[in-house]
């Protein structure tokens, strides 16, 4: 599992610094996107992956890779917007963005070692495009949940259906980078 942590924090940094660099060009401009359209933005991207994933022509130069970065700053940016609440202006500075980053990358890296211990890395025998559908799915359960208004009779919030997309995202990025080793 050292190694799973390792990987996970490369990933990480990587989608990290991406995000970094935007907030220097366009600031916290996506702090007055409200939830939904956080979830469309993500949803976006990953049928986008399905497409590459299925269709052999490719018309524009980006692979899977950037659209498995977007869901992870994009769920990041949807647990921020949980907590924070939706803006009316952009409020947030670089440090200030960065140290909510962290704050839920840690918490979702969290979870993820709790459930890889108790489901053994079942994750590593996945198919990339397993990972993708989960993600979808978890995108459609938000989804239902966002137009029930939040509410749930017995499952799990949307936050945790974001740091799921997170992980599956982080989880496919890290096949991603075996397989081009």
């Amino acid at each position: 599992m050292q190694d799973t942590s390792t990987q996970y924090d490369a990933v990480i940094h990587k989608c990290r610094d991406l995000f970094i660099k935007k907030m220097k060009d366009y600031g916290s401009a996506w702090r007055i996107l409200r939830l939904p359209s956080l979830t469309d933005q993500i949803f976006i991207k990953a049928q986008r992956i399905r497409s590459l994933q299925e269709n052999e022509v490719r018309k524009v130069d980006e692979g899977e890779a950037s659209e498995f970065i977007g869901i992870i700053n994009y769920s990041i940016m949807a647990l921020v917007q949980i907590e924070k609440g939706v803006a009316e202006q952009p409020d947030l500075s670089v440090d200030e963005a960065t140290k909510l980053y962290d704050k839920h990358i840690d918490i979702t890296k969290k979870l993820m070692t709790d459930k890889n211990h108790d489901y053994g890395e079942a994750w590593r025998d996945m198919r990339i495009g397993s990972l993708t559908d989960l993600i979808l799915q978890k995108l459609l359960r938000v989804k239902q949940i966002e137009d029930n208004k939040g509410k749930t009779l017995v499952s799990e919030g949307i936050d945790a259906n974001y740091q799921d997309m997170i992980n599956y995202a982080i989880f496919a990025m890290i096949h991603l980078g075996e397989s081009n080793s």
